[in-house]
């Protein structure tokens, strides 16, 4: 990757984006150094300006972002990095380090959470509970809350019938995640369905 760095400070501004949302979820800065360590170590590393030195994203917190593609733009002198993050983003605790929500990423969230949980071994927690019955249990709830969700269709009760839409998608991305799949591969399917 040929790049354009600043010829004054010989740093290039770098956008981080979540790889499966799409959120933007910081700007930072490298230079050559720091844009070489990102791309072998496959994870985020940038140049700290107030700390005048390579900066590895999570270095402390444990936070990092791995690299899932990287792009230069049009003039070579800004770099998008599509990332996954292993925790919040920003050091306020959030996810992004801009005050932006987009409901359309709360799936992406959600099934983030998913995987912390299942990862912590909660013993107090629901999600590590059922999946550690096995996936007939968790295949069996999302058939339970399926009949449950037509159940109430078919009535007029609408905070019911939200309240079980909501338990069977939780569950339907229980069962994936159990599967080893991610609901961007489903989403994927669809967007090729979609093209015909």
């Amino acid at each position: 990757m040929n790049l354009n760095f600043d010829i004054t400070t010989g740093l290039i501004p770098v956008i981080i984006q979540d790889y499966q949302t799409l959120q933007v979820l910081m700007l930072g800065y490298m230079n050559e150094e720091a844009v070489a360590k990102t791309i072998a170590e496959n994870r985020v590393t940038f140049f700290s300006r107030s700390k005048n030195r390579l900066w590895t994203k999570g270095e402390t917190s444990g936070n990092y972002l791995e690299v899932i593609s990287m792009y230069d733009d049009c003039d070579k002198d800004t770099l998008l990095i599509l990332a996954k993050p292993s925790g919040p983003t920003c050091h306020n605790g959030t996810i992004s380090c801009f005050n932006t929500s987009k409901e359309s990423t709360f799936l992406y969230q959600l099934e983030n959470t998913l995987q912390q949980r299942i990862s912590s071994n909660d013993e107090n927690s629901y999600t590590v509970s059922l999946v550690q019955k096995g996936i007939n249990k968790v295949a069996q709830k999302v058939g339970e809350e399926a009949v449950e969700l037509v159940i109430e269709a078919k009535d007029n009760n609408d905070t019911l019938f939200l309240n079980e839409a909501a338990d069977l998608m939780y569950h339907y991305l229980l069962l994936l995640q159990v599967k080893g799949f991610q609901f961007k591969d489903v989403e994927a399917i669809l967007k090729e369905r979609n093209k015909g």
